[in-house]
């Protein structure tokens, strides 16, 4: 078939599917408003396809909190800001639980694992992620000290820069991804080994390329992009990669396993397969286990990466913070290991940590739900099966809740007195059944290796240098590449 015919046959295919699903949508009364579409590509002319979450905040002030858009030929609705978002995820929570097919994880997870996985395949493999975590020490002495550990590895090969300016994204990752290691594969890696840095390469430049415009246009023409060159294209490659490792090592561990002796994740979703149940066969395939490792890999690396980024950064620019976290620190800790049970004892540099995640706004427009059954929510009506995206964002830059949304204010976390308080709208890692499964780990990680660092060094901008806290072009908001100075402290 020769390229003219085939474009004009996706031209054709596009085109009627676009008149079925307008004329059933026209169907639904009372859908949430929005901007009218054009034909075939919906709204996707007036959004920002490198940061839709803008286009979105923007259109949210016309439409209000429950609004519509079009991408392509897919009906999604938007909420934004915190009363409206708590409302569907926590008092709606099972209408709102699903998550919509998304093409190019479609195409990579097959609904494997949990974050894109719906349905019982998903609540099993949700139970199973979390009882284990917390089996191999989430949230416990363990797996504290293991972070303790790695905070000390970190802390001496910063010093072996002496002062001068590096670039602190891949020793940071490694550090991040040993913890999440030790708890799939029971190792750790050195920050230079090559697996490692592989491994981290492939996840971390699927994040950039799933913010590229070409990716979003994927997802909303999967039948038309697959023709095509583009992004999608080498994240289906680096999938392909980091899955190939994965079903390596568990070769390597079905051969090694005792079912009385389980050293890690992998152990214990191997020996489930043994137990001979139903649910072996249905649920403890390889399939799954591939899925499930490569998203705790990806989700418990890149995000709490990305917020020490974020922070070090920010101490960097505002050093009269970093000197008020460092009185603190030495107050409080002194010269010793920093240890959970400090946190409670040091608001300002909680009031900080909590400060930075609101402020890098990390995953700005969450990861999609959809609605499981048809609900009336706040007056409009959203069939089942519409993609549902609860605006994160517009929560932790919610002016109701916070004093000075737009500025990097710790305050927002503190009291008159000094004391910590908790603000109902910091949800950075979402909220009701689909928030994030590894929140407690995230948290040990951010304090723990937070003031570690800080204990240790002052963080500087190299001379001359031009500190920017605009995001980075990726599907998640991370800063742009930066150099440091690390200067030993006394």
């Amino acid at each position: 078939m020769d390229p003219f015919t085939i474009i004009m046959s996706a031209v054709v295919i596009l085109f009627l599917a676009y008149v079925f699903t307008n004329r059933k949508q026209h169907n639904y009364k009372n859908f949430p408003p929005g901007p009218k579409p054009l034909p075939i590509i919906g709204n996707i002319h007036m959004i920002d396809m490198a940061k839709p979450h803008k286009t979105l905040i923007e259109m949210s002030k016309k439409y209000g909190s429950v609004f519509s858009v079009q991408l392509g030929m897919t009906k999604m609705v938007v909420l934004c800001g915190y009363d409206t978002i708590k409302d569907a995820l926590i008092n709606h929570a099972e209408e709102f639980t699903d998550r919509p097919r998304t093409p190019v994880f479609d195409k990579i997870l097959k609904g494997n694992g949990i974050v894109f996985a719906n349905g019982e395949n998903w609540k099993v493999m949700r139970r199973f992620a979390i009882s284990t975590l917390r089996d191999f020490g989430m949230g416990r002495k363990t797996i504290e000290n293991k972070i303790i550990e790695e905070a000390e590895c970190l802390t001496q090969k910063i010093k072996s820069h002496g002062g001068k300016s590096f670039n602190n994204l891949t020793i940071i990752n490694a550090a991040v991804a040993n913890i999440i290691v030790s708890i799939l594969l029971s190792r750790r890696f050195e920050y230079d080994d090559p697996t490692i840095l592989q491994l981290m390469g492939s996840v971390n430049e699927n994040i950039r390329l799933l913010g590229r415009p070409m990716v979003r246009l994927y997802n909303s023409f999967p039948s038309v992009m697959d023709w095509l060159p583009g992004a999608h294209r080498k994240i289906f490659e680096n999938a392909e990669k980091f899955q190939s490792f994965l079903r390596a090592t568990f070769i390597k561990q079905k051969k090694d396993l005792d079912v009385n002796d389980q050293r890690n994740l992998i152990d214990v979703f191997l020996a489930k397969q043994r137990e001979g149940k139903p649910e072996s066969t249905l649920y403890y395939h390889n399939d799954n286990l591939n899925a499930l490792v490569g998203n705790l890999f990806a989700a418990g690396m890149e995000t709490t990466t990305t917020t020490l980024r974020w922070g070090l950064l920010l101490m960097m620019k505002y050093p009269d913070i970093q000197i008020k976290v460092q009185n603190e620190i030495e107050r409080v800790i002194g010269s010793a290991s920093p240890q959970i049970e400090h946190r409670k004892q040091m608001p300002y540099t909680d009031a900080v940590i909590h400060e930075i995640q609101r402020f890098g706004d990390i995953a700005p427009a969450n990861v999609p739900h959809a609605t499981s059954q048809d609900v009336t929510f706040r007056g409009y009506f959203i069939p089942k099966g519409t993609p549902v995206i609860p605006l994160l964002t517009s929560a932790l830059k919610d002016g109701t809740y916070f004093e000075r949304p737009e500025e990097f204010y710790p305050e927002h976390f503190l009291n008159s007195q000094g004391h910590f308080k908790k603000n109902d709208a910091f949800i950075p890692f979402s909220m009701g059944k689909r928030s994030c499964a590894g929140e407690n780990l995230a948290k040990m990680e951010l304090f723990l290796f937070f003031t570690t660092l800080l204990q240790n060094f002052t963080f500087k901008a190299p001379p001359g240098a031009k500190l920017d806290l605009t995001p980075t072009l990726s599907s998640t908001n991370a800063p742009e590449p930066y150099e440091t100075c690390a200067i030993p402290r006394s």
